[in-house]
Order: C-alpha cells, then sequence, then structure tokens
C-alpha cells in the first residue's frame, strides 16, 4: 500500500487542530508541510512556529519540504521544530551532497524534490544518500494545479536507477494528485502520494484518504 501524506497547504487554517486531528485519526502515514519563501516560489506559506505548533498534536512524522532559497541556514531550526523528513530542491542545492549529510547528522530522513524540468539522472551520483526522491507533477508554489503527465516517465526511469544501485530511496509524487490519476502513478513506481486538495476539498477527507491508501499496484 502507498505512504498517503496529505498536504496540510490545503487545510483550514482557522481549524488547524481539527484537520492535524483528522489526519491522525485517518489511514495517512505523514503530514506533507509545505515551505515557502516568496523567493524560490512565487508564494508564501507558513514557517516554524505552524510545524512547532502541529508538531505537539500530530502523531505521524513530519514530512516538511523546504521550497526556499539557502535551505541549509535552517536545517537546526527545522530539526528542533519536529520534522522527521526534510526535503530540500536540487534547484537550489550547489552542494547537495553536504546538505543530505547535514540533515542525516541532525537526525532527520533527507529528501530532495525536483521541479518539472529537471530530470531525474542529476540525482545519479547522490541516490545511495537520499531518503525520499519527491518529484513534482507541478510546478510548485501553489495547490490546485493540474498533473503533468510526463511525470509518469520521471517516476519510471527513477525507480530503474534505484533498483539499478540497490538503494532503498522511496519516491514521493507531489501534485495534481487524484482518485483518478493516482493508480497509474502507484503503477509507475511511486511509493508515496502527496494530496491536498483531493483529500481537503472532499465531503469526507478521511474516506478519501482510505480510498487513497488502498490503491495498489
Amino acid at each position: 500500500m502507498p505512504i498517503i501524506a496529505p498536504s496540510m497547504l490545503s487545510a483550514d487554517f482557522l481549524k488547524l487542530g481539527e484537520d492535524v486531528e483528522m489526519v491522525n485519526n485517518s489511514a495517512a502515514d505523514w503530514f506533507h508541510l509545505d515551505v515557502m519563501d516568496g523567493r524560490f516560489v512565487p508564494n508564501i506559506s507558513y514557517g516554524l512556529p505552524v510545524i512547532a505548533a502541529m508538531k505537539k498534536k500530530a502523531k505521524k512524522p513530519l514530512d516538511v519540504h523546504l521550497m526556499i532559497l539557502e535551505p541549509e541556514k535552517y536545517f537546526e531550526a527545522f530539526a528542533k521544530a519536529g520534522a522527521d523528513i526534510l526535503t530540500v530542491h536540487y534547484e537550489v542545492s550547489p552542494h547537495l551532497h553536504r546538505n543530505l549529510q547535514a540533515i542525516k547528522a541532525l537526525g532527520m530522513k533527507a529528501g530532495v524534490a525536483i521541479n518539472p524540468h529537471t530530470p531525474v539522472s542529476v540525482l545519479a551520483d547522490v541516490l545511495c544518500d537520499i531518503d525520499v526522491v519527491l518529484i513534482m507533477s507541478v510546478n510548485p508554489g501553489f495547490g490546485g494545479q493540474k498533473f503533468i503527465d510526463h511525470t509518469i516517465h520521471k517516476i519510471h526511469e527513477l525507480k530503474t536507477m534505484i533498483h539499478d544501485r540497490g538503494a532503498a530511496t522511496l519516491i514521493e509524487v507531489d501534485g495534481g494528485v487524484t482518485l483518478e490519476n493516482a493508480p497509474t502513478i502507484i503503477k509507475a513506481g511511486a511509493d508515496a502520494l502527496v494530496a491536498g486538495n483531493t483529500v481537503f476539498a472532499s465531503a469526507n477527507p478521511t474516506a478519501t484518504i482510505e480510498s487513497l491508501k488502498k490503491i495498489t499496484k
């Protein structure tokens, strides 16, 4: 069964505690938290205080996706706030291997995100050092976008790379994930699905999470 990580960017911020409890009591596996700085992506979301507050209620790992420039300046702060998985973008990490080692040294799992235009081949030399590769299936910065179909090819290619190297890296897909396209994404080789609007805009978010969780390859 896939790992399901509801994106809290789509939650109701006026009822954030209730939405955290909903995820706690659902079949979801992780909380997916998007941190945006208005520089790397054209939007600003939430930051350290909100994540630290969520950590007090969350009973599942916090999967924190940093869509920010110079992420290495904040690794220690996010570790203290409660991040369990910390993902940085390949596009802002000229010293990616160093960043991966620094994240792991702080006791977190290390993830790398790649934008739609970035080929998976750029990760070949560090794949065995990455716990999670987050393939962006929309251009990062806003929720509710349409899934980019070429992502399926990238998932296939990355799965082959992981298999050929004997790595234990997980493939996570974020952007435009729906109940309709999730089976194709999972079949292509994805291990984890990030779902925002699909979960929080549904009439029954718990049931929607359950449906995503039941998808098999």
